[in-house]
């Protein structure tokens, strides 16, 4: 039986990889992909807004693992998943695998070396996704704070890595790099973000802007570069990793059964986030009188927000979110909320 081609996404939180993979489903162009998301908090937010592709053009599988940084739980979790997946590759066309922001993905790509791996799946390419308004801004990331509260709250990541140097190893591993929210900045800006990025990219690598991860999925399959037969050409800084310990960074959900107006509850929000160690917020909103869900994303101050998809009949109409930060006043955050609701 053929290799299924697996495509490797990268890149930190809020850089648009969701977006990115959520595109792909929805122009696949009757493809058969398996999307493995490496998701965190207590609610799979991305892993449901994937699944919920209701008008994918193609077979559309979800697969996710909450316990932690892929790139530490490869023999424990990781693995056993793909093996269990490619039982059944004669069913799939491709496999898309979203890493969380702090993932290396050599030792990602070193599994494919796995026995029983190789024989029934290749990596066909690595691709980077980096925040082209942070970049312009000179910062790697949008909300560093955020970042740290996902790091510090993953007990099992295993690889202390500074920012800056987990940025080039996911640059030195990829085969394309895709610079999003360029509509955010001008084109100076880009030009000089792209300048700087091809520096640190190997020849052959293309830098390629986008909006919304509007990008073909012609232009994001079909690689074939077999990444994992090729590592010594994608340097790390992080080949021999030491352990490290983790401050009590913490994530939690709330479920309300409360409908409300989207700006008073992201104007609610961010001055939480001013007020409470508070790095991201994420998931789903119900507002009065609209037949659709709203998805909320929020990273430090920033906050997007937009509907997917109509209630189903039988669905119940409660607003979810995922908080995640650091000696966060849960009683205060849902007290604050529900006296929002009331104030309708």
């Amino acid at each position: 039986m053929h290799k299924v081609p697996v495509t490797v996404i990268t890149g930190f939180l809020g850089s648009g990889k969701t977006t990115l993979i959520r595109h792909l489903l929805l122009n696949s162009r009757g493809r058969r992909i398996a999307v493995v998301v490496n998701e965190f908090g207590e609610v799979g937010i991305d892993g449901e807004l994937l699944r919920d592709c209701q008008l994918c053009e193609g077979e559309v599988s979800i697969l996710e693992l909450v316990n932690g940084c892929l790139c530490c739980t490869v023999q424990e979790e990781f693995l056993p998943t793909l093996e269990a997946l490619l039982q059944r590759r004669a069913e799939l066309d491709n496999i898309v695998i979203e890493t969380s922001g702090l993932a290396l993905p050599k030792p990602l790509v070193q599994a494919f070396r796995w026995p029983t791996i190789r024989t029934g799946a290749t990596v066909e390419a690595v691709i980077a996704v980096v925040d082209g308004q942070a970049l312009a801004a000179g910062q790697l990331v949008g909300d560093l704070a955020a970042l740290e509260a996902q790091r510090q709250a993953d007990e099992s990541l295993d690889h202390e890595t500074p920012i800056e140097e987990l940025f080039e190893d996911q640059l030195s591993c990829a085969d394309l790099v895709l610079l999003t929210k360029v509509d955010q900045i001008t084109p100076a800006e880009r030009a000089q973000v792209e300048s700087w990025l091809r520096q640190k990219l190997r020849p052959e690598v293309q830098v390629l802007p986008c909006e919304r991860g509007q990008v073909a999925p012609e232009v994001l399959l079909g690689f074939n570069a077999a990444v994992e037969d090729q590592l010594e050409r994608r340097p790390s800084h992080h080949d021999h990793g030491e352990e490290h310990e983790h401050e009590a960074f913490e994530s939690f959900c709330l479920s309300l059964e409360e409908g409300y107006e989207p700006g008073s509850l992201v104007a609610q929000l961010r001055q939480l986030a001013q007020e409470e160690c508070l790095y991201r917020v994420k998931g789903f909103v119900a507002v009065p009188h609209k037949p659709m869900r709203l998805v909320l994303q929020g990273v430090g101050g920033r906050f997007e927000t937009y509907y997917d998809r109509p209630w189903r009949p039988q669905e119940p109409r409660l607003t979810r979110l995922v908080f995640i930060g650091q000696r966060l006043n849960r009683a205060r955050i849902a007290a604050e909320l529900q006296a929002l609701a009331a104030t309708r």
